[in-house]
């Protein structure tokens, strides 16, 4: 007997749960497969960055992440170290959250709405595991992995095997492959990964060190990069009492000793695992072919340091959710779905481009110093490159996407390390608190909303009623504090499921039935504000 669902979702990574928990809000009928039994016990990525958990307030777990989490007044510090039983090189101080959560609430000038979060795979992915399975509309498999997959006009027809080879048969609407840098779904599609690949090879060592926080003469924080041979470089995990290594040892027998000395005095260690990764700065030419749709790792390989693979991930899922939600729905146009490889492609290459960056002031910059006076000169001006880029991490607009109503003249450059709030079509919506104390983007519903904003915003109801006729969910919020309006720039704002802005104006456009077709996926507009 042939199983069915609408989406099928192949991966149950964090990308993958993070995919099937938008849509399974969403009431759309998702099988999520995991092909390993059991959730990774490896910490992988280590930080969630600021739109991501901007993202995961969005779907109501951030305090549960961040009850799961690094502790919220731990600080996030970065040092440069000969080990950690001396001081520092150079100490770079980052807030802890709990701090970081005082400075967001003291200022309204459109900053992200959540700080960032350490918290390792090995913790999240159990963690919004339990979420997705809680959800009536979501099946969860582990231990079942996709063989092949055919596609025709109306839908997939999947083959997967249980741990002990038994196959059977599921169909559904469409498949996304949310299952890593050597993906299957991405294979049998034939999509090809550009860039540059096998760039280093490295080992990761797991630890378990109890002590080893508290006591580190360096002082307390998430990364300690080492001046000694290999230039061992020390992560904390989320409970302080775990640490990974990574360094480009030639076996798995060095990493104790190398950890050991890094560390620099006796506490007690206990190695968990030895890992080798390989670095990769790769971009999948499509991300879409039919019914089938790849994110995550699937589409793009980044090396860590900046923090941008998983992160990356999850804005391709939750760019991709509510158009699959939506398309399903009916009233989504064919545009919306073809938008997807539009706007996340363009944000892969960027992060592999800024990855890059942060690799090579790592491994061709500080490190090549002659001199420690010369190395710690030259380590305070490289990181900053790499734990200072909300820019990349929040700013980023999505431009030529044809669901985007595109404004004439000069945009704001998207690229900037700094983050710069705007409500330019196709940026994020910023964040501001209103008078009562809440935050916009909690009071925005799962479909589309029209901001009024200012003393006396014009009537919006057309534009409203155009994009009801469609079918598709929106909202109307009448905004009267000057700060919205300081802040956003116009007096209208149309903004899309996932806080995107899809068009600006002191006035509705004269035809909001074209507008609410851009918006939806049926057409495309091009209109001055």
């Amino acid at each position: 007997m042939t199983e069915t669902a609408q989406v099928l979702v192949v991966g149950a990574g964090p990308v993958g749960l993070t995919l099937a928990l938008d849509l399974g809000r969403r009431g759309v009928r998702t099988l999520l497969l995991e092909r390993n039994a059991v959730a990774s016990a490896l910490p992988k990525m280590e930080r969630c960055n600021a739109r991501t958990m901007e993202i995961y307030r969005r779907l109501g777990v951030a305090d549960a992440i961040r009850a799961a989490g690094y502790p919220a007044d731990a600080p996030m510090d970065v040092f440069l170290t000969r080990s950690l039983a001396e001081p520092a090189l150079v100490h770079l101080p980052y807030p802890s959250v709990r701090e970081a959560k005082a400075e967001i609430a003291a200022q309204n000038d459109g900053r992200p709405l959540e700080p960032y979060q350490l918290i390792s795979q090995y913790t999240i992915e159990p963690l919004l595991r339990s979420l997705v399975e809680a959800l009536p509309s979501v099946e969860v498999r582990f231990g079942f992995e996709l063989v092949a997959f055919a596609q025709d006009a109306d839908g997939v027809t999947a083959t997967l095997a249980d741990a002990d080879g038994r196959e059977r048969e599921v169909r559904a609407e469409y498949i996304v492959g949310c299952d890593g840098g050597s993906s299957t779904v991405r294979k049998a599609l034939g999509i090809a990964l550009a860039g540059e690949g096998n760039i280093r090879r490295l080992r990761q060592a797991l630890f378990h060190a109890p002590e080893l926080y508290a006591r580190a003469t360096t002082g307390q924080g998430r990364h300690y990069h080492v001046v000694q041979p290999l230039f061992p470089f020390l992560i904390v995990q989320d409970s302080t009492r775990d640490w990974t290594l990574h360094c480009q040892a030639e076996s798995d027998d060095e990493m104790l000793p190398l950890f050991e000395r890094a560390v620099g005095f006796e506490t007690p260690i206990a190695l968990r695992s030895v890992n080798p990764w390989t670095q990769h700065l790769l971009c999948a030419e499509r991300y879409r072919e039919g019914r089938a749709f790849i994110a995550g790792d699937a589409a793009h390989l980044v090396i860590p340091t900046g923090g941008l693979g998983m992160n990356t991930g999850v804005g391709d899922a939750i760019d991709l959710g509510w158009k699959l939600a939506a398309t399903l729905a009916g009233w989504g146009g064919p545009a919306l779905l073809d938008s997807y490889e539009t706007e996340r492609r363009q944000i892969g290459l960027r992060n592999v481009a800024a990855s890059r960056a942060a690799m090579q002031g790592r491994f061709a910059g500080w490190r090549l110093a002659t001199d420690l006076d010369e190395m710690a000169r030259r380590f305070d001006v490289e990181q900053r490159k790499v734990t200072e880029i909300l820019g990349i991490e929040a700013g980023y607009r999505y431009t030529d996407s044809p669901l985007i109503a595109h404004e004439a003249g000069d945009a704001p450059d998207p690229d900037d390390v700094r983050y710069v709030p705007t409500t330019w079509p196709g940026a994020r919506l910023p964040h501001v608190w209103l008078a009562d104390g809440s935050a916009i983007q909690d009071r925005l519903g799962d479909g589309y909303t029209v901001l009024r904003l200012g003393a006396s915003p014009p009537d919006a109801s057309a534009l409203a009623d155009a994009l009801r006729a469609t079918g598709a969910p929106v909202d109307v919020m009448r905004i009267e504090e000057p700060v919205a309006r300081e802040l956003y720039e116009r007096d209208l704002v149309l903004v899309r499921p996932d806080l995107h802005v899809v068009w600006r104006g002191n006035t509705l456009p004269a035809d909001v039935t074209h507008l609410a077709a851009t918006a939806t996926g049926t057409g495309a507009a091009t209109m001055s504000s």
